[in-house]
């Protein structure tokens, strides 16, 4: 097959790890037969200083002509000084928005080889394996009323607003239904209903989607529940139904069970084009250091490979890869432990591409 494939690294260790996924999208292309098509483009800091916009026209213009996208990261304390709606991380919501990625996949599985990496207990972790659908394009990130206002008395007053409809809910909830009869046909949906009235509609919503998945057993947690949760018995979860901000929060949680930021993937899906990324940010402290893991990123191609153009076998085999450059004993600094060989951003995306097949 061919396929045309948007490359926005952006900003910090987005432009050590991107390359390293695509370095392995050929690798597993020219295996399998396939012509991947790599295109750049600016988004984020990088695109501010080009040309004084987060998400240039032309970015996003490359991203609707292609068949995938795949995003590094954004942002950097270089930029935080600007006027809000012009700082990198707008580009995020942007181009969420304009491509209508209104669905979050955000899988958190433990490494069997990797459960001395994770900062809990190994009784806790083992054996994790939870799919985070995290809604994307509402809530409070998207609502209105929103900004900064000036008050009679000189102070200043922020305002955000979470917003949901029924049909955003109804969308993500049949995401994750189906997702969930896919796996171990278990769905936690975390909301805070007790105290919000948006998360009371999305409740009823959830409730009433479940009547088309009978198969699928459905639990309500509240987020601040969940979040004890994670950490006290993460196994009981299979999949995690969340709204914008909770599953943005729960998923950074997650990341940790497994050891690092570093290792988690995600897939930003909708009715148009499939963004494909790390759910860490630019990680400006470590950036041109050669040390950031490209797990994550290469996982996210693999995720592309799946959702984006159905190829399994790929996907797969990047999957295989990963595990065997682990099962060989190569870490990044950021999950090394006793008797493993650290490596580089670029060394480790050597080892998993030789690993291939």
């Amino acid at each position: 097959m061919k396929a045309k494939i948007a490359v926005l690294a952006g900003d910090g260790v987005g432009r050590e790890i991107v390359p390293e996924a695509v370095k392995v999208l050929r690798a597993v292309g020219e295996r399998c037969g396939h012509h991947f098509e790599f295109t750049n483009g600016d988004i984020g800091g990088q695109a501010i200083d080009k040309v004084g916009v987060p998400l240039p026209q032309d970015t996003l213009t490359l991203s609707k002509q292609s068949d995938a996208v795949l995003l590094g990261a954004v942002g950097g304390p270089k930029w935080e000084g600007l006027e809000y709606s012009l700082r990198p991380e707008r580009a995020l919501l942007g181009i969420r928005e304009a491509l209508g990625l209104y669905a979050n996949l955000r899988p958190a599985k433990l490494y069997p080889n990797l459960t001395d990496a994770s900062t809990l207990k190994k009784e806790v972790v083992e054996g994790i394996d939870i799919l985070v659908v995290r809604e994307l394009t509402g809530g409070i990130y998207f609502g209105r009323p929103k900004g900064i206002e000036k008050l009679p008395n000189g102070s200043e007053r922020g305002v955000n607003t979470e917003v949901y409809t029924t049909e955003e809910i109804r969308r993500i909830a049949m995401v994750a239904f189906d997702a969930a009869r896919k796996r171990r046909k278990k769905l936690t949906s975390v909301d805070k209903a007790n105290v919000l009235e948006s998360s009371e509609l999305w409740r009823r919503v959830v409730v009433d989607v479940h009547k088309d998945y009978p198969d699928v057993s459905l639990s309500h947690m509240y987020v601040d529940n969940a979040a004890m949760q994670l950490v006290r018995n993460p196994r009981q979860f299979d999949v995690m139904l969340c709204n914008n901000m909770f599953g943005d929060i729960l998923s950074d949680e997650a990341a940790m069970l497994t050891g690092s930021i570093g290792m988690l993937p995600s897939a930003s899906l909708g009715a148009q084009v499939g963004l494909f990324e790390p759910i860490h940010g630019s990680a400006p402290d470590i950036a041109g250091k050669n040390i950031a893991n490209p797990i994550a990123t290469i996982a996210s191609a693999a995720m592309m490979l799946s959702y984006a153009f159905k190829l399994e076998k790929e996907a797969e085999l990047i999957e295989q890869a990963i595990v065997k450059a682990l099962d060989l004993g190569y870490r990044t600094k950021d999950i090394q432990s006793p008797g493993t060989r650290v490596v580089g951003t670029t060394e480790m995306g050597d080892v998993i591409m030789r690993s291939l097949g």
